[in-house]
């Protein structure tokens, strides 16, 4: 078992920052894959950034350059700093793990490779 614990979120400005955490408790090992998706309402469910167990990063094509995943495999923290948020940012955020080894997959693309997933932390961005 694994527990993924999100927080962090609120309400923001547009133009703000905002960084999210996610704390992992249980049967976690460095290896495991992390990642942070989103919801909003009316939309599906999107990627928005992953990273491995050495710290390689990717981004889903929205928040490139504005978004930074860090994770910290000792305190067990994931963590995600937004800035320059816009409205289109608004959705619940959750943070998920995948045991598996992502070379040659996609793994903002394919949720289906994560099997526990936190309960999500809302971020509201208005103009």
């Amino acid at each position: 078992q694994v527990q993924l614990v999100e927080s962090g979120g609120g309400s923001v400005q547009a133009g703000e920052s905002l960084t999210l955490s996610c704390v992992v408790s249980g049967n976690f090992d460095g290896g495991d894959y992390l990642a942070w998706f989103r919801e909003a309402p009316g939309k599906q469910r999107e990627g928005v950034a992953g990273i491995d167990g050495l710290g390689t990063a990717t981004y889903g094509e929205s928040v490139k350059g504005r978004f930074t995943v860090l994770r910290d495999n000792r305190k067990k923290i994931l963590s995600l700093q937004m800035t320059n948020l816009q409205m289109e940012d608004t959705a619940k955020y959750f943070c998920a793990r995948s045991p598996y080894s992502m070379g040659g997959r996609r793994p903002l693309q394919e949720d289906d490779l994560y099997n526990y997933w936190g309960q999500g932390t809302q971020v509201t961005v208005s103009s």
